[in-house]
């Protein structure tokens, strides 16, 4: 294979999308700090002066959803008209239903505990839809992430915290990140391509003092020198003017950062969003599974790239196809690899959620700096305690 490029991006959380995306999750946090068993499907979607909550939630407690919306807008930077967007003052809309009863039948009782065939408590909970989800790792960086990604996060958390620490008081919250790597023709990665930051700032900051502090503060204390030659490409704000930012440039929805959430494209995905839906749904529970298992496939050894599929049907527990694909990096069968995997792994939601204790409120803190390749938080599913158990049970 010849020489390649690829590339990911990321975007802050004063990102339209990602306030939604946050938004949506905090509803979540607090539904699960009163009622762990909540079932929350939420989403949000946000523009100039207004936002919107809508969705199915049934919960036994109740929380102020425009206080939590209003609680992040503010948390997040946008508090005055300055900024072109205000937590104290938007308008708040909801629009809120309880889970249908046709889905809530399903979820409550699997398939395989209505029909008597296993009382297994991990059989309790059915499939919250039907969908496919995927988890993958590779060597290419310490979180088993794929670089172009893991770079181009590091960049707009450094810009955010940048912001929010006062080193760069021009910055406002909205904000994007772009990087590219080039990989030699044994797919290893060998140099960073190009660079592309784009940072919402102040109408009194002029363009050539942005560019030299985002370039000192930002992008050479996140990229590594030896990554970057006289070829790379930096490009900071390249319309030279990115003053109208957040929901006042540009409306935002829930779900429509997935793959800023999850491998920056160098991976499949299933198309299911995570933020806003509690962990009987599979969008969200059996993707931090699958890359559980990748991880541990990939930390094991037994293959430098993987990624792995389960397929599901509503209402029922097991997953109704499961896949890992190694990419020809496998020093093990690949069907074996599958087979301990699948041996090993329990990917009933009901088991997905007692080994991860998703019943938790972490979630909007995901929504906002990532799902995977977090080294900053303990997230179970980042884990790789099961990595020793697949070299023996591949045996």
């Amino acid at each position: 294979m010849a020489h390649h490029m690829f590339t990911s991006e990321s975007v802050t959380g004063g990102h339209p999308d990602k306030i939604c995306d946050q938004i949506s999750d905090a509803v979540l946090d607090e539904i699960l700090k009163q009622d762990k068993y909540g079932r929350v499907a939420c989403e949000t979607c946000c523009t100039t002066g207004m936002v919107l909550v809508m969705g199915e939630i049934t919960t036994s407690c109740y929380i102020d959803i425009s206080k939590v919306v209003r609680g992040v807008v503010r948390d997040i930077g946008y508090t005055s008209d300055e900024m072109g967007f205000d937590g104290n003052t938007c308008a708040v809309i909801t629009a809120i239903d309880e889970q249908s009863p046709d889905i809530s039948m399903g979820v409550s009782k699997s398939l395989e505990l209505r029909g008597g065939a296993n009382t297994d408590e991990n059989s309790l909970y059915g499939a919250g839809d039907q969908g496919m989800m995927f988890g993958f790792a590779c060597d290419e960086t310490p979180e088993l992430m794929p670089m172009a990604a893991i770079y181009a996060r590091r960049l707009t958390n450094k810009l955010t915290e940048a912001r929010e620490s006062g080193a760069l008081t021009f910055l406002r919250p909205d904000g994007k990140s772009q990087v590219t790597v080039e990989y030699d023709s044994h797919g290893a990665p060998v140099r960073i391509e190009a660079v592309v930051v784009s940072a919402q700032h102040s109408d009194k900051v002029s363009i050539e003092e942005l560019r030299s502090a985002v370039k000192r503060e930002i992008i050479d204390t996140v990229i590594p020198a030896e990554l970057v030659d006289k070829n790379t490409k930096i490009l900071i704000n390249p319309t030279g003017r990115f003053v109208v930012g957040g929901p006042h440039g540009d409306s935002g929805v829930t779900g429509r950062k997935i793959i800023v959430d999850t491998y920056g494209g160098y991976a499949r995905h299933g198309g299911g969003a995570f933020s806003g839906k509690d962990p009987t749904k599979v969008d969200r529970s059996a993707s931090y599974a699958a890359r559980y298992i990748a991880k541990n496939i990939v930390a094991s050894g037994l293959a430098s790239k993987c990624e792995v599929q389960a397929a599901y049907a509503i209402g029922v527990a097991r997953p109704v196809s499961f896949f890992v694909e190694t990419f020809g990096t496998e020093k093990a069968p690949r069907e074996k690899i599958e087979r301990a995997a699948a041996e090993l792994f329990d990917l009933r939601p009901a088991a997905i959620i007692s080994r991860f204790d998703l019943r938790r409120p972490i979630y909007r803190d995901l929504a906002a700096r990532g799902h995977f390749g977090r080294t900053d938080i303990e997230l179970l599913w980042e884990r790789t305690d099961m990595a020793e158990k697949l070299i023996e049970a591949v045996k």
